[in-house]
Formats: structure tokens, sequence, C-alpha cells
């Protein structure tokens, strides 16, 4: 494994995280349990903005959750490349 992709995936998990604690600002819930309510949170906000039937709100948010991850990780290994080369 190159730095390139280790870059990739620490970048992935900063903006997962990010997104994790973005999610659960200014909640009670414990830090244990932050991703669960991150995710149930957003399915809940998917599916009621949208009015979709619950099983495409579950869908949406793990989508959700899988592109902030692809899309932090190209975007760090982008510029450790940027920077590197």
């Amino acid at each position: 494994m190159n730095n390139r992709k280790r870059v990739g995936i620490i970048s992935a998990l900063i903006g997962l995280i990010a997104l994790i604690v973005w999610l659960n600002a200014g909640t009670s819930t414990s830090v244990i349990n932050w991703p669960v309510e991150a995710y149930l949170g957003a399915v809940f906000t998917i599916g009621w903005l949208t009015g979709v039937p619950d099983w495409l709100a579950y869908l949406l948010a793990v989508l959700l959750f899988v592109l902030v991850i692809v899309v932090c990780y190209k975007l760090g290994s982008w510029l450790y490349g940027l920077v590197f080369k």
C-alpha cells in the first residue's frame, strides 16, 4: 500500500467522523452511540424532507455515508498527489 492510499483512507475516516460529529452536534447522546444516532438522524431527515418510503430512506442514508467516504478518499488522495508530485 502506497502513501497515496494511506492518505486517502485517513481522509475518508476524517470525513466520516466529521459527518457523524456534525449530525450529532448538540445532542446529549453518549459518544459510543453517535454513529447509530447519525445514521438514524439521516434516515429521518431524508424520509421527512422527501416523503419517500421507509426502505428507500434507509437505503439513501447508506448511500449518503458511502458517498461521503468515497469523496473524502478521492479528495485526500488527489491532494496528496498534488502536493507530493
